[in-house]
């Protein structure tokens, strides 16, 4: 929101300096993020600690001058010579400004124009170049005429980017005096929180200042006469859902001309951005920018030939299916069934709260104005604007809330600024419909609530009197303050909400920065383990040991997205979405369904800033539940793998990339730290994973998780590189429930151990889990490892077979084992494989 501080001061006294105001207003909730200086002098850079910004005009180089005649160049068409008063001497100045070439050749102007002169030496934009580039004003001759000094347009004077003709000041404007003084300003730009817009206006602004400065604030007032013919018969309002549309009002005008605003109202508001076109907009958009009510007006006289010569019936309503409208910006839109419309009986003429239709609109030719003030839903605003991709100032403010009362409010100032600076006569009374009122809360709390929730002492008369600064209506009652909302303001709430609500606007008055810090002196709440919680940290503790990093991404995905862990890209499953009603983009419409895909979106982005990429994510997924509202939310852990197995270095300057049994290790190594008994690897066939490169994670006879290496089909659809990438996902919630909390740990031996390698020559369909499984089972528990360590295939053994061989270790607690007890044990191991694997040994 941009303040201009000549505005402000219209409502309150403010004699702070530039760089304390700044201060003021941000330690109060409203952050000032830069002040653009607009003639003012620059402060210096040790004096505050806010960005600062814009052109100074000197007092002697920048003055308000009078041109009293405009003559032609002799030598040039698109050139005139100004006859100009700078009031202290007469000169003639060259200029090729547009807008003063009606004005050429006519003689003595009957009323002198009133401009913006800089004088030789100034230091000014050029008005010709791009964007902000200094010059300075310096002698020279063009088409034989001396020219060293200028008639400034806007751009020239850092006000807007307007440099098509030069300002034409109001009339009574002092000639002579120093442009500073005229019309110098100051624009606060401040980042104004959703639940702070009533403060998205001059006067909520100055509400603020008032409040904070202690100096009274002074309302909006109403100049002219409402003395034309009863508005009574001439319009009617129909609401069909007051829910929508809780309060509609209309005033109207008549024989009212659309003319230029004076300049002073465009200055303000081109310096709080918005773009001046009539007399009649403008004071709709003046309005809005002053108190916060966003008004629309109608051309009163295309209502009434649309509604047949009668006087019109003004309709609100939601969209009816293919309904469509061509707005004030050119653009015809298809209407959702949810958006509320303003209609006639003859069809649509707005978007309610957000734009009006082009059919209606104020032109030239426009004399009677039908004003409308209304209040919307904010959250039918809210999917409106996403719909349509449509934003605008009325919409930014009714997205958030504005109080039913500002609606009579507007529309009262709206018809006088708009008799003040465009003539006409203002009928007498209103049409308001106001089928549901709002109730402004009232909220209690005590000194005890304050000192609790704020760590200060305040009696009940200093809580009421810091309230009463932002308008609460305050009663005291023995020891509490009962405070009444103002009819301003929708973000208080009612019980404990509203009481939160008051306390943080006591804080605000109070100052944040006066609040001292204090010890926690509250009751403690009891301890309690959370299991699921240490169990999650525990297993990124353990992962972020092995050399992975922890990914955090979004909950909110798309379909499509998900779709593309199959090869077909098709769904993963038939399970529906949790969809959201009100998305801010299509690619996050639901709630994720798989982990793995959020976190292969990360290491897609990723992937060519580096040449190794090892990550993980431990979060929820959203599996809607028949007959229940909420979604079952198990947590998964996903793990994705790709690039070199360790990076380049001087020893070893070429490495392999990481392999399916890089990601298995790193799974042996988590499982075995949180003790997981029984772990085994079974082949298994995922749509997301290679063919024969793909296990299931089993613990007894419970699958809890899936690795392996991605489908080549799958990763096409993904931007990946040409190393393979190992990905897992694991439902971390039951791997959990299946590890033990209670183990046995082995003292260290105090024994020497016997070791010795064995080869056994099985089935090429043998799984080496199967012999290990034989091995421990014929070797007892004086076997303590197992340890596979040479695969061979060959002629030498046959066809269809494979060497597995083996580091075996014998060790006894409580002795050292002699050859004869280990070569019994060797024996015994041989024997058994050959008995249930058909294995033979090796020679």
């Amino acid at each position: 929101m941009k303040i201009p501080l000549s505005w402000l001061k219209d409502f309150v006294d403010i004699d702070l300096p530039l760089d304390k105001l700044a201060k003021l207003l941000t330690m109060a909730g409203l952050e000032v993020e830069e002040v653009r200086l607009v003639g003012l002098p620059m402060p210096s850079s040790e004096l505050h600690e806010f960005k600062f910004s814009g052109l100074s005009w000197e007092s002697d180089k920048f003055v308000v001058a009078q041109i009293d005649e405009i003559m032609p160049h002799p030598n040039a068409d698109r050139l005139v010579l100004c006859r100009l008063n700078d009031g202290q001497q007469e000169i003639i100045v060259l200029t090729g400004a547009p807008n003063l070439y009606p004005y050429k050749g006519q003689g003595a102007l009957p009323r002198p124009l009133k401009v913006a002169y800089a004088k030789e030496g100034a230091r000014l934009y050029d008005g010709h170049q791009a964007g902000q580039v200094l010059t300075t004003l310096k002698r020279t001759k063009i088409r034989g005429f001396d020219s060293f000094s200028m008639v400034c347009s806007e751009k020239e004077l850092g006000i807007s980017d307007e440099h098509e003709g030069v300002m034409i000041l109001d009339e009574d404007a002092p000639t002579g005096m120093p442009l500073v003084d005229y019309m110098g300003d100051a624009v606060f730009e401040i980042s104004i929180l959703p639940n702070m817009i009533r403060n998205a206006c001059i006067l909520g602004m100055a509400r603020e200042v008032a409040a904070l400065t202690g100096k009274p604030l002074r309302k909006p007032v109403r100049r002219e006469p409402c003395d034309g013919p009863s508005i009574e018969g001439q319009v009617f309002i129909q609401i069909s859902d007051p829910n929508l549309n809780p309060r509609f009002v209309f005033g109207l005008i008549r024989g009212a001309n659309p003319k230029p605003s004076p300049y002073w109202v465009q200055l303000r508001l081109r310096l709080a951005g918005m773009r001046p076109i009539n007399s009649l907009v403008d004071a709709t958009n003046y309005v809005m920018l002053e108190i916060g009510q966003p008004l629309h007006a109608f051309d009163y006289d295309v209502l009434v030939q649309r509604a047949g010569g009668q006087p019109p019936t003004i309709m609100t309503r939601p969209a009816k299916v293919g309904e469509r409208l061509t707005t004030l910006d050119g653009v015809e839109r298809k209407l959702d069934p949810f958006t509320i419309m303003v209609t006639d009986t003859a069809g649509a003429l707005s978007l309610a709260g957000v734009m009006g239709g082009a059919e209606s609109e104020i032109t030239e030719n426009t004399r009677n104005v039908l004003l409308e003030g209304a209040t919307w839903n904010f959250v039918n605003i809210r999917k409106t604007i996403t719909a349509q991709k449509l934003n605008s100032e009325a919409a930014y403010r009714f997205s958030r809330g504005i109080h039913p009362a500002l609606a009579m409010e507007g529309v009262q100032l709206g018809l006088d600024r708009m008799a003040e600076w465009g003539g006409g006569q203002i009928a007498a009374g209103l049409v308001d419909e106001y089928p549901k009122p709002a109730i402004d809360p009232l909220v209690s709390l005590r000194p005890q609530d304050v000192r609790r929730h704020l760590g200060i002492d305040l009696s009940t008369r200093e809580i009421a009197d810091l309230l009463s600064r932002l308008e609460f209506e305050c009663r005291i009652q023995g020891e509490t303050v009962l405070a009444k909302t103002p009819p301003h303001r929708l973000d208080i709430g009612e019980g404990l909400i509203g009481l939160a609500d008051v306390l943080e606007e006591i804080a605000r008055m109070y100052g944040y920065d006066a609040i001292q810090s204090t010890r926690l002196a509250d009751t403690l709440p009891p301890q309690r383990n959370n299991p699921s919680l240490e169990n999650e940290e525990k297993v990124k503790d353990i992962l972020a040991g092995l050399g992975l990093q922890e990914v955090i991404t979004y909950r909110l995905t798309s379909p499509e997205k998900e779709a593309r862990l199959r090869p077909d890209n098709q769904p993963q499953d038939e399970l529906p979405y949790v969809r959201l009603q009100n998305p801010i983009t299509p690619e996050r419409v639901v709630m994720r369904h798989s982990l793995l895909a959020s976190v292969l979106e990360i290491m897609e982005r990723n992937i060519r800033l580096s040449e190794r990429l090892a990550l993980f994510e431990v979060g929820p997924v959203f599996i809607p539940k028949t007959g229940q509202e909420l979604p079952y939310e198990p947590t998964r852990l996903a793990i994705a793998l790709s690039g070199l197995r360790s990076l380049p270095a001087w020893d070893t300057p070429e490495t392999k990339n990481l392999d399916f049994f890089d990601l298995k290790g790193i799974l042996e190594a988590l499982l075995a730290e949180i003790h997981l008994p029984e772990l085994t690897f079974e082949p298994a066939s995922q749509p997301a994973y290679h063919p024969g490169k793909c296990a299931n994670l089993i613990s007894g006879q419970t699958v809890f998780g899936v690795f392996g290496e991605l489908h080549p089909l799958v990763k096409e659809h993904f931007d990946f590189g040409a190393a393979p990438v190992l990905a897992a996902e694991i439902d971390l919630e039951l791997m959990m429930k299946l590890a033990s909390s209670r183990y046995e740990i082995n003292p260290v031996p105090v024994f020497p151990p016997v070791l010795e390698d064995i080869a056994v020559i099985v089935d090429e369909e043998t799984p080496a889990a199967s012999v290990v499984a034989v091995i421990r089972q014929a070797g007892g528990k004086l076997l303590s490892d197992v340890h596979l360590f040479d695969t061979f295939r060959g002629g030498q053994i046959g066809a269809g077979k494979k060497s597995l061989a083996y580091a075996l270790t014998y060790m006894a607690p409580d002795r050292t084992l002699t050859d004869a007890e280990a070569a019994q044990i060797r024996q015994r191991i041989i024997r058994r494989l050959e008995q249930e694997l058909g294995a033979r040994l090796r020679s």
